[in-house]
Formats: structure tokens, sequence, C-alpha cells
């Protein structure tokens, strides 16, 4: 079969590799139909994620169908349409029944898929612990409805759940990437009272405001100034940063008002500083890193109830013989590209 693979620092190829098989009981064997490309994928290519082993099938985005389960799998049986979570918990440690399921201690635990196991822009792919990282997806639910549920949909889930969101609240949101927008309408849910969304891409705006003329929005050299003209307590109450770019972790805190929350969502390149003498008396509240994936099944619901619908992100497809064009593309972001999928039917 054909899989996109991690070779080396900077680079990906398209080779052949065996089919996978199951190698434990609670295994499952998913035949890909549609995955995406991830700024993640992005990160690993250009050598940001240490952890990723070069050799493995690239890729953490799909949704398929089943077509073998291990004897221990109960959920799920061959022939059901799924989501695939990007994490790989066990359901059972200490982290997993806390719902911190990102933390799992198990060897695979947390992002696994498409960084040290092999992952799904391919035509087939192993996902452990079936049960716990796969969900049915709804009839009535297309694979575009569903495809970023267990990754992009999961994250803006999680982050604008664990910001505490309020109804008197204003909330910035700093990026209007894919897992900006996808952020963005897991807030909308939670109906507080402004919305602001900090984006310096022409085209990214463009479609924001197209789609979401309720919400404020704002480049990041105006950004400080305009989140304190519209908030009632001279700066956010919560700030989501989603961009992950060199001086948006800055951005974030300088445009928090005191005692708000900041729920970092981005994954950076490299460090960032926390200047305590400037934040000291702003009593900030933090909240970082990877998501916790344990909402799909909340999210689809959702999605089949028409709440969210994320399918004008995907403003291009590509057939997986392709998927070298496709990365071209989405590195690029020729085309006002917001979000490329690779179709595999």
């Amino acid at each position: 079969m054909l899989a996109y693979t991690y070779v080396k620092e900077n680079t990906f190829s398209l080779i052949e590799k065996s089919r996978p098989v199951l190698q434990d009981d609670w295994d499952a064997i998913v035949r890909v139909t549609l995955s995406s490309i991830c700024t993640s994928d992005l990160h690993i290519k250009h050598g940001s994620v240490p952890r990723a082993v070069p050799g493995i099938t690239v890729g953490h985005e799909m949704v398929g169908v089943v077509d073998a389960v291990g004897t221990a799998v109960s959920t799920i049986r061959p022939g059901d349409r799924v989501t695939v979570n990007v994490e790989t918990f066990c359901g059972e440690c200490f982290f997993c029944k806390k719902g911190f399921v990102n933390n799992c201690t198990d060897q695979n635990g947390g992002w696994a898929l498409g960084c040290r196991i092999d992952g799904g822009q391919t035509e087939y792919v192993r996902v452990p612990y079936a049960d716990q990282g796969l969900n049915k997806i709804p009839d009535a639910v297309t694979d575009r409805q569903a495809l970023f549920v267990g990754d992009l949909l999961a994250t803006g889930f999680w982050a604008a759940r664990i910001s505490e969101i309020t109804s008197e609240d204003t909330v910035l949101i700093i990026g209007a990437g894919p897992t900006g927008l996808c952020t963005l309408q897991c807030v909308l849910l939670k109906e507080p009272k402004r919305i602001i969304v900090c984006e310096k891409d022409p085209a990214r705006l463009a479609f924001l405001q197209s789609r979401y003329p309720q919400v404020l929005t704002i480049t990041p050299e105006r950004a400080e100034e305009f989140v304190r003209q519209n908030s009632d307590h001279g700066g956010a109450d919560v700030v989501l940063e989603v961009a992950g770019a060199e001086d948006t972790f800055r951005l974030a805190w300088s445009c928090a008002r005191p005692n708000a929350i900041v729920t970092v969502v981005a994954l950076y390149d490299g460090p960032q500083m926390l200047p305590l003498p400037e934040m000291y008396g702003k009593n900030l509240i933090f909240k970082t890193g990877g998501v916790d994936g344990c909402d799909c099944a909340e999210i689809l619901e959702l999605i089949a109830a028409g709440k969210i619908d994320t399918t004008p992100l995907i403003t291009h497809t590509f057939p997986l013989k392709d998927i070298e064009a496709a990365y071209d593309l989405f590195e690029s972001r020729r085309d006002n590209v917001i979000k490329v999928a690779i179709e595999n039917l």
C-alpha cells in the first residue's frame, strides 16, 4: 500500500509499505477514506518534534471504515465508519481515569499516530486501544463533516471547555488557521458576550469575516489597543492562543485582563519566554498543553445536530497519489488554502 513517510528531517516520501496487521487484542485496522494535513505534520518534517520516529507513516487526522478488530474490542466492528482519535489512550491508568488522556502512561500513550507509530496518510492504519481511539460516525454525518473530530475539533472543544468561558466574557482567540477556526466554533457554543479573533493573514481574515460576521477581528499590531477598547475590564477575560507564532505567546498574556485565563493551544517551534517581572500583579491563570481528546462522541452529536460544521474549512482535496503536491500547496498556502484533505476511496 502507499504510505506518506517521514524519511528524515525535511524529507517526506510516498513509498510502498505492507498493510498493517493486528498486533494486540485491543487493536483495530481501519481503511482510511479521508485524511488531512496538519501543521503538526509540518513540525515533524522540519525537525520540531524530536520524539517523531523516522520511518513512520505520517498523518493523525483521518476517518475510515473498520476492516478488522482484535478479540478484546467491543464497541466497534468491521464495516463501521469511524473517526480516529489523535491520541492513543488505554482508558485505565491514573491519567486516563482523570480524563487526562494525553498523558496516558501506555508506551504509546498520547500523540502516537503519525508521530511514534504509523499514522493515517495511507490506505490502512492500525489503531491501538480501538475502543478508546475510534468513534462510530452517525449515519447522517458524512466523512467530510467528521474529518476533524479526532484532532482539530477535539482540540477546540477541549480548549473551550478548560477555559471556563461564561456568558459575560470577552474571549480573544489568537489565530484563524484551521485549529483557530475549529476553536471558534466550540467557543461559540459557550455563547460568550463578545468574541475577538486576531489574525494577520488577509485571506484567513476574509474567510472568517464572510462566515462569522458576529465576531470582531483585528490584526496583531493593533490587537492590544483593540481588545482594551472592546472589553469591559481592560482586556480579554479569556484568551486562547492557537497560532504558535513568534510573538503570539506574549500577545496572549498582554491582551489579557488581570486574573484572566490564558489557554495555550499552540505548538511552538521553540521555547517561549515567561517574563514574570512584567506579568507581576496580573495574577494570570495559564492552562497549557496537548489536547485531551476524550470528547469525540459529544462532538459527533453536535455535528449531527447541526451545531458544528467545519466542512467549509476543507478548501482543497487531493488523491493519495498526489499527496506531495498537496503538501506543497499547504506549505505555500497558495489559493487561499485553509485545509487540504487527502481522499482515498
